[in-house]
């Protein structure tokens, strides 16, 4: 009898692990290039560690399995736009990385996670090969790494205060410009203003550089404005992630002012002066042209808190809604300067030159859109005022902030140096902790006009 039922056994094998493999779904891209299914397990290294990859569907299929001679193949879609999904998308946008604030990152939003030990692991080979150098020019007396050799520096804090003063370098004495402890109150921001104007203007920054005709600035170190004027448009596309969904009409009827360019390394330095914003990392803010990044929700909002005290004025974030709006520039297209990438256009790892692997480069580099907004796409990231949903129903239609109370979860939209061309589209939009300091994030501001 067996030598009948063990032909049939293998016919019924083979049968039925080719109709599965046949039937298993492929992976949904939301840009033209087909992009390889993200792996569960390390592919080749890479350099490209952004956490922000989360606009790929995934699909998740089974191993085979022998039992009693019989293939069980078990294959499983992955849910869209659920905690898993997002998960595995980001682990797999740093699995390669070599930086150690990626998987601290990691580690914040997914404590228990399917890869918490892989990640757990990697950190701490990353943080014991940060600290040789550091011993081993260590004087006897001082065998502790310096906080600034130690990537422990850059994690993330689980409050939603800025992180403390101690995970930064000391600032180089260039920067220090502090008033006495004796001077009256006021003092310290004046002079720290007006030597970050100072500096600034002399290095030819174009984010703070004399304003044209249309533009407005509010004090020295103030960021330059352009006046937005109201109208209507469509936010959002049907055809990509459904977080852009489903693409609805916003009319914005107030008037609002935003930053011409994302805020400075320089710009943010006169707040670290007056003492009102915490100071970043040396090693991803050395440009003082560049955007100021690697900071969280919490530290942009001290900014524009001491912005609007030294202003007179009402600044903020923009709305989400604000922000495309002016990042559209008046066009309905996938880009704001058309359907298709151009070469040159945007600072992205595949939109041409100038990009550096390193770091972004200074504002301005790219061209403006019709509305005079500069690295709208690219560049960094930038946060906005809404609280994170998973698509746009029921979103206001007025332009104003989508909030929800003890929100902990905010929106970051345009994508970085760091991303590929599926990420500059007028649309993309993605979600980070608010308390999460960030390498790629950074902010540009607005205020009301009244």
């Amino acid at each position: 009898m067996w030598r009948l039922v063990l032909p049939v056994c293998l016919l019924i094998s083979l049968g039925l692990t080719s109709t599965l493999r046949s039937a298993a779904p492929a992976a949904h891209d939301r840009s033209a290039p087909a992009r390889e299914q993200p792996r569960l397990e390390p592919q080749a290294p890479g350099r490209y560690a952004s956490a922000h990859a989360g606009h790929e569907r995934l699909t998740a299929a089974g191993a085979a399995r022998q039992r009693y001679g019989v293939a069980i193949v078990r294959v499983g879609l992955m849910p869209k736009d659920t905690s898993q999904e997002y998960e595995i998308t980001f682990w797999n946008s740093i699995k390669d990385s070599q930086y150690a604030s990626d998987y601290e990152a990691y580690l914040k939003a997914y404590p228990n996670g399917r890869f918490a030990p892989l990640a757990q692991a990697r950190l701490t080979r990353l943080r014991a090969e940060a600290s040789k150098p550091a011993a081993a020019s260590a004087t006897p007396a001082a065998s502790t790494p310096h906080p600034a050799n130690t990537p422990a520096a850059a994690a993330p804090t689980p409050a939603p205060a800025p992180a403390p003063q101690a995970k930064t370098p000391p600032p180089p004495p260039a920067q220090t410009t502090a008033a006495p402890a004796s001077a009256p109150p006021g003092a310290a921001t004046n002079a720290a203003t007006a030597a970050a104007a100072a500096a600034v203007a002399a290095k030819g920054n174009p984010a703070i550089s004399k304003p044209g005709p249309h533009d407005i600035q509010d004090c020295p170190a103030c960021p330059v404005l352009v006046a937005v004027t109201p109208g209507n448009f469509t936010m959002g596309i049907d055809t990509d992630d459904a977080s852009e969904r489903p693409a609805h009409h916003v009319t914005i009827s107030h008037s609002y002012a935003l930053a011409k360019y994302a805020v400075t390394v320089a710009q943010w330095n006169a707040c670290v002066a007056a003492s009102a914003c915490p100071r970043l990392s040396n090693e991803n803010n050395a440009s003082p042209n560049a955007p100021v990044r690697d900071l969280s929700w919490d530290d942009a909002q001290q900014y524009v808190k001491w912005l609007s005290k030294i202003s007179g004025k009402p600044y903020r974030l923009p709305t989400e809604a604000e922000w495309e709006y002016a990042a559209r520039a008046g066009t309905e297209t996938r880009y704001w300067w058309g359907n298709d990438m151009r070469k040159g256009t945007a600072n992205c790892k595949d939109c041409g030159p100038p990009w550096h692997v390193e770091a972004p480069d200074d504002v301005g580099s790219f061209p403006a859109n019709a509305f005079g907004f500069y690295d709208m796409a690219g560049g960094v990231w930038e946060w906005v005022s809404d609280c994170w949903h998973n698509s746009y129903k029921n979103a206001p239609n007025d332009g104003h902030s989508w909030d929800e109370p003890n929100c902990q979860t905010r929106v970051i939209r345009g994508g970085s140096w760091r991303d590929g061309a599926g990420y500059m589209l007028a649309a993309t939009r993605f979600k980070y902790d608010s308390s999460v300091r960030y390498e790629a994030n950074g902010f540009r501001v607005a205020r009301d006009m009244k």
